[in-house]
């Protein structure tokens, strides 16, 4: 059982980058506040980062179900979302998005996304009143934080205040980053996990089978126990580089994690966590290549 913890969808990409806009552009490109980048692989040509494609995609690497996070880059997709959660209720699990300063919803939705690394005032004891909110009303907070410690100590003082509260933290804490640990620290709490969202792209410059990417997972696992960590892919960017099965498969495939490790990583802290119910395993097709 595989479920993916971190990825993205959008509908059109019309968001911003420190305060530069990022538009869609062909062939999976998009200006990015200026810079040309290509934010999608180059076979989605039309800008659109959809649900049916990201199912194709999970039902040939055997992906159950997953939760979508949003970005800033992005840009809103709240109603975009909201379809496609009632269209394929079993599989998603959506966020909102938090964007400071300004009206959010969490009616519908099953969490909140906040880009913490991004908010102008980076204290998220000021920022409380969505965590509060979202406690109150049973979702999850999906968090992306700032590098390092620089939002530890304000994450433990609101978990103190609301330990009932599920928090997923993004990014496997900024693995590549100084203070990356202390992130991870978090997961001691009994209702933080963490995410492996982005490790590929944490690692790229390392690439395939990225074995920095797997020592860091196991020198997480010693700090908050492997039942606090889920794996995440980061569609769609980090497929520029990798195939969607090649996100996980480095880990599949690696002798230094034990079969009750991998399926704590891959399925069972994500189904408790995300709450997903009777999932089933997309059926394996043999591709071209194979005997």
């Amino acid at each position: 059982m595989i479920i993916d913890a971190h990825l993205h969808l959008w509908k059109k990409q019309d968001g911003l980058v420190d305060g530069r806009r990022v538009i869609p552009l062909e062939n999976g490109r998009s200006d990015f506040g200026g810079e040309i980048k290509q934010m999608l692989p180059p076979y989605m040509t039309d800008g659109v980062n959809s649900a049916e494609v990201l199912l194709s995609n999970m039902d040939y690497a055997g992906v159950s179900a997953c939760a979508v996070t949003q970005e800033e880059i992005d840009g809103n997709q709240d109603a975009y979302l909201l379809e496609v959660k009632a269209k394929y209720p079993e599989r998603f699990r959506v966020c909102s998005l938090y964007r400071e300063g300004m009206p959010y919803t969490l009616e519908g939705f099953d969490g909140i996304k906040l880009c913490a690394g991004r908010l102008k005032t980076k204290d998220l004891t000021k920022h409380f009143e969505v965590f509060r909110e979202a406690a109150e009303k049973g979702k999850y907070i999906s968090v992306d934080l700032a590098d390092g410690d620089a939002q530890t100590g304000a994450m433990n003082e609101i978990i103190a205040e609301l330990p009932d509260l599920k928090i997923a933290i993004g990014h496997f804490g900024m693995v590549t980053r100084e203070g990356w640990k202390e992130q991870i620290r978090l997961a001691r709490h009994k209702n933080v996990f963490i995410e492996s969202g982005g490790i590929t792209w944490l690692f790229n410059s390392e690439f395939y089978p990225f074995p920095s990417a797997v020592k860091a997972i196991k020198e997480a696992a010693e700090i908050c126990g492997m039942e606090k960590l889920m794996w995440g892919s980061d569609y769609p960017r980090t497929m520029t580089a990798i195939t969607y099965k090649m996100s996980f498969d480095f880990i599949l495939r690696s002798k230094e994690l034990s079969d009750e490790e991998k399926e704590l990583f891959f399925g069972k802290n994500a189904e408790s966590f995300y709450g997903f119910k009777n999932l089933t395993v997309p059926e394996k097709i043999k591709n071209m290549v194979e005997d």
